[in-house]
């Protein structure tokens, strides 16, 4: 295999666009025979290497600072009591694993690649249980919902942390699984204007891969909100308490569109960029193009990993009463000394608030 097909076997970075970044070091013009023509991408790289770099450590700083308190606030204040909690606490622990990758990336993107081949695995590991981790946990946390809501007698017998940490090792070894193409196909490789590290993947394990990402994270997680919010939805509309049911209408909208909106971009340019012959995007333009568009999908894909805290977790009324109670007896004990009784007080007071869970409450505390 001759070195011009092996930099053309994927047209993925990693995170998501290898080669915006692959020739970010080149100086001149590059070129791409593939189109018969020469294909200079000289400023989808110059812009890849001056915008990549602050937009990935703003994701890292917001994403690792929310995803952190909600792990704390979990762990510490409501104890991992239901299996809600080991749900959440999973899907906050995939946005880490896959955000503690971002600053490497954010190198990469206007560097060689300088922490080695044994790391470039390593990292990529990482950022794909992180991406396949997320979207199992949200998918788990849809199906928890519609139990609680849809079927809340059943759901008494179970949703229990027993069945959730099951379900939770058994979804980790499906995200292993999830995550072995992409890990076996990485390596960092010398090139003329330094070190790499991205895929190559033979042209059957490309299309392959694109195509199971587009299933396990477009098209089967919408099935499942679609089939189980339109149960919840049914059954909130028989809800008596029309303030409450206005709330958790708004919540399950704001989810699916939302997650919609970040995910379904960068899947179709991947989608365009692995086929792109099948849809006639075998040219220069169209290629610098599609090099743009991922550019662009890949960081607000990632930018979901933010969101998912204030969706899944702040937006809660409960959630938010344990927060407070976090801070209260961690972070004001440490800052203010002198007003212990302040923060046991009002500490007490929000965990005295928590409620039996009934379909209700649960549709009340933002689901």
């Amino acid at each position: 295999m001759d070195e011009h097909m092996a930099s053309n076997m994927s047209s993925e970075m990693l995170p998501l666009t290898r080669n915006v970044t692959e020739n970010l070091q080149e100086a001149t013009t590059a070129y791409d025979y593939d189109y018969g023509e020469p294909c200079d991408k000289v400023h989808v790289r110059q812009i890849g290497a001056q915008l990549l770099p602050p937009l990935y450590s703003l994701v890292f700083v917001c994403g690792f600072v929310g995803n952190t308190l909600v792990v704390l606030t979990l762990i510490y204040c409501k104890k991992l009591r239901s299996m809600t909690d080991i749900y959440l606490l999973n899907l906050a622990v995939s946005d880490l694993l896959f955000l503690l990758t971002l600053p490497f990336w954010a190198h990469y993107a206007s560097n060689p690649w300088i922490f080695g081949g044994v790391l470039c695995k390593f990292l990529t590991g990482m950022y794909y249980a992180g991406y396949f981790g997320g979207i199992f946990f949200i998918i788990l946390l849809t199906i928890d919902r519609y139990l609680a809501i849809v079927h809340a007698v059943l759901a008494l017998k179970a949703r229990t942390v027993t069945f959730g940490v099951a379900t939770s090792a058994v979804t980790w070894i499906l995200v292993l699984l999830a995550s072995l193409p992409g890990i076996s196909f990485t390596k960092s490789q010398k090139e003329e204007t330094g070190d790499t590290c991205g895929p190559y993947f033979p042209i059957a394990w490309k299309n392959f891969h694109t195509i199971l990402r587009n299933i396990l994270s477009l098209i089967l997680p919408l099935l499942v909100m679609v089939i189980c919010y339109s149960s919840i939805l049914h059954t909130l509309l028989r809800c008596r308490n029309e303030k409450k049911r206005h709330r958790a209408v708004r919540l399950i909208f704001v989810i699916m569109i939302v997650y919609f909106l970040f995910w379904a971009p960068y899947n179709l340019v991947l989608l365009l960029t692995t086929f792109q012959e099948f849809f006639g995007l075998s040219n220069c333009k169209s290629a610098s193009h599609l090099d743009q568009a991922m550019q662009v999908t890949e960081t607000l894909g990632m930018t979901h990993c933010c969101i998912n805290p204030i969706i899944y977790a702040f937006v809660g009324e409960k959630f938010r009463r344990y927060l407070i109670t976090f801070f209260r007896r961690h972070i004001a004990k440490r800052l203010c000394k002198q007003c212990p009784v302040f923060y046991r007080e009002a500490a007490d007071r929000a965990s005295s608030a928590y409620t039996p869970s009934t379909a209700e409450q649960e549709v009340s505390a933002g689901l």
